[in-house]
């Protein structure tokens, strides 16, 4: 178990285990690194542990959008339910599904899938051992990113094959929630509460928000290396395209910085062996397209830096929600050439923040 889960409770934990422990549907929205994980797992343990099962097969599903996002949060149960005779299993893509497979058929508590894959696994029949019928508890974890996506039309034919809303508690959660995110969500909870932390949308307030102004686009990789060779500790950086990820992380290692990079294209074993090389010190940049900006829960990233401007303020959340967390500070910060600063400066009138130079 990650003793820092239980160092203090934070704002996120302290509005939704009461409303969850009294069985309401939730909508949560808060910024990254404030507890959603712990606010929905442990209200949902105690429940299953407390209770015994209307009817035998899995009793908790939780759905998340990456293999890194699933991968933490079955890392999170783990460590909560090892000394439980609850049971669980990761169910997500880029490694075989044989041993998923077996998992399921064997019966497991509780189910942390990705929507593409667990619909793979009902498609060939190897999920009947989940027992649909038998699920109490459905969370969607960042379901405003897995309508972006494009797994919404999977997460509707999931929820069609559980119980219906009156017999099942429902609790989504993410750092932002659109409005088309929250008219969707009216569809699958039942007189759900909305507990919003903070400002909707809106990074953590212990991150400082800087920006780098450079002569050109080209410039940036060398301001870049100058910066990581005098910053001590771990940095994040975002990379907009697959591509530029995997070209600025070689950029990285010829200069002699421990880098890696983490992306789509890269395989399962690829992305695991490069975000516990991060977590552990072996790297001390990984350069990550989106996709890892759901899943990235490593202490102490001193710094998130964004090579380029993202194009959105979700984005933008999201990235610089890796650092800051838990109420630790942090630092984002944004590198902009001048064919950039008109994007920067959209993005500064919706994040309603002087982003500072």
């Amino acid at each position: 178990m990650h003793d820092r889960n239980f160092e203090r409770t934070t704002p996120i934990q302290s509005a939704v285990i009461p409303v969850a422990m009294a069985r309401h549907d939730v909508i949560g929205c808060a910024a990254t690194g404030t507890g959603k994980t712990l606010a929905f797992l442990l209200p949902a343990f105690q429940r299953l542990l407390e209770e015994a099962p209307r009817k035998k097969g899995t009793r908790m599903l939780v759905l998340a959008p990456t293999r890194e996002l699933c991968v933490q949060i079955e890392d999170d149960v783990q460590g909560l339910i090892y000394h439980t005779p609850l049971t669980s299993v990761a169910v997500y893509g880029g490694v075989p599904m044989n041993p998923q497979s077996r998992a399921l058929e064997a019966g497991v508590d509780i189910v942390v899938a990705t929507p593409g894959r667990l619909m793979d696994h009902m498609r060939t029949g190897s999920a009947s051992g989940i027992k649909f019928d038998a699920v109490e508890i459905l969370v969607l974890d960042e379901a405003d990113r897995m309508m972006d996506m494009g797994f919404w039309p999977d997460v509707r034919r999931i929820v069609a094959a559980l119980p219906g809303s009156a017999n099942r508690q429902t609790m989504l959660f993410s750092a932002t929630m659109p409005a088309e995110m929250l008219a969707q969500a009216r569809e699958i909870t039942r007189e759900a509460r909305y507990l919003q932390v903070g400002s909707a949308g809106a990074p953590a307030t212990t991150i400082t928000h800087t920006v780098q102004r450079v002569s050109s686009s080209g410039e940036k990789a060398e301001w870049l290396i100058r910066f990581l060779r005098k910053t001590a500790g771990p940095v994040l950086v975002f990379a907009r395209t697959k591509a530029g990820a995997e070209r600025l992380g070689r950029r990285l290692q010829a200069a002699g910085l421990p880098a890696a990079s983490l992306h789509a294209d890269r395989s399962q074993p690829q992305r695991t062996a490069a975000i516990e090389g991060f977590r552990s010190g072996r790297f001390r940049v990984l350069v990550a397209t989106d996709v890892a900006a759901r899943g990235i829960d490593v202490d102490g990233i001193s710094h998130v830096v964004n090579f380029e401007v993202p194009t959105d303020l979700d984005a933008y959340v999201h990235r610089v929600g890796r650092t800051g967390r838990a109420e630790a500070s942090g630092t984002a910060l944004t590198l902009v050439a001048p064919e950039e600063r008109r994007a920067l400066a959209a993005l500064e009138r919706t994040f309603d923040l002087q982003l500072s130079s």
